[in-house]
């Protein structure tokens, strides 16, 4: 899987954690938090998601890399925020394999949705936050949801 950063361009997910873990070491007294989210847009024949995951030093500014998926096109919003979902979830779990939180556990997580209380993704809110809360993580939903609905929106155009 290929990673991006706006300034660094592609890098594999090894390369993506090096980069995290020389950004914490570099303030190892500053707070951390490590924000993941994914929007999608649908054109006439394919749907592409983008990942964003973001590691803010709290206060002080952060780093973020995304990654992109293709699809044929999705039309039915329900799959598409779950595929959303799935794919965050999924973006967390290969950190983990990789090792990616051993190097601190202190840093928390937050897993941001693009739904909201506003449009038709307000009846899939309780299903996908609870989804995600099921597994262990903390959910955020519009306006808080600035991974998905700011970052990764912004590499789906």
């Amino acid at each position: 899987m290929n990673f991006f950063h706006p300034r660094k361009g592609r890098c594999s997910l090894d390369e993506m954690i090096a980069v995290i873990q020389s950004y914490v070491q570099e303030d190892r007294n500053a707070e951390y938090k490590v924000v993941i989210g994914t929007d999608s847009q649908t054109r006439e024949r394919q749907t592409l998601f983008v990942t964003a995951i973001i590691v803010q030093r709290v206060g002080k500014g952060a780093i973020f890399f995304y990654t992109r998926h293709l699809h044929r096109a999705m039309k039915d919003l329900r799959y598409r925020i779950y595929r959303e979902t799935e794919y965050s979830l999924k973006c967390v779990e290969l950190l983990k394999e990789k090792g990616f939180f051993g190097f601190s556990v202190n840093i928390p997580m937050e897993i941001h949705l693009d739904v909201g209380q506003q449009g038709e993704t307000r009846k899939l809110i309780q299903e996908v936050v609870g989804w995600v809360t099921a597994v262990g993580y903390t959910a955020k939903i519009k306006p808080e949801s600035y991974a998905a609905s700011q970052v990764a929106d912004r590499f789906t155009k």
